[in-house]
């Protein structure tokens, strides 16, 4: 591979990856974290139901975020949506999640390009795991997630309390529009 690929190709990873990984040498808090994260249950697909977003998800409608565990203990991990509409330009984003040793399955690091890995804390998922808080210490993005494309207002407004609990400003938050043609199908 030419050289001049080479850098463009990394030059495009660490956009990717820079919002999430962040210079600060100061360490915050550490946001609360899921007591056991029975990490086999947790995988398949996750619809975004609000954020605060990265700078690639601001327009996203219709994300979902699916994991699968590889026999080798890895998670690869699929973050797609559309832009801007439903029928906008499909857009996809891989990493590979690593569960952190000693953390219950609830702390991950998520590699986007080598070798810096994001922090990934599941700081919150219901017994049934059919709702999910994903956070992250800097309180820079957070993630409602659940496992179908909607859910009652009752219930959103109790996760967005637990995120503002945490100390994030829910004012950032960003309701993702799920918006689909037809529903789509449950995996699990």
């Amino acid at each position: 591979m030419p050289m001049r690929t080479l850098v463009r190709r990394l030059g495009g990873a660490l956009l990717v990856a820079w919002p999430l990984i962040g210079c600060s040498t100061q360490r915050p808090t550490p946001v609360p974290r899921a007591s056991h994260v029975d990490v086999p249950r947790y995988m398949g697909d996750w619809y975004v139901i609000a954020s605060i977003p990265t700078p690639y998800e601001e327009s996203a409608v219709n994300a979902v975020e699916s994991y699968k565990l590889l026999h080798n203990g890895k998670i690869e991990t699929s973050f797609r949506y559309r832009k801007e509409t439903p029928a906008g330009h499909l857009k996809t984003m891989s990493a590979t999640g690593y569960v952190r040793p000693d953390t219950n399955g609830a702390i991950w690091g998520m590699q986007f390009v080598w070798p810096i890995k994001a922090q990934y804390v599941i700081s919150w998922v219901d017994a049934d795991y059919h709702t999910v808080i994903v956070a992250r210490d800097k309180r820079d993005y957070v993630w409602i997630m659940a496992r179908s494309p909607t859910m009652p207002d009752p219930q959103y407004q109790q996760l967005v309390d637990r995120v503002a609990a945490m100390g994030y400003d829910v004012k950032q938050l960003r309701k993702v529009p799920q918006q689909w043609p037809e529903p789509p199908t449950q995996a699990r």
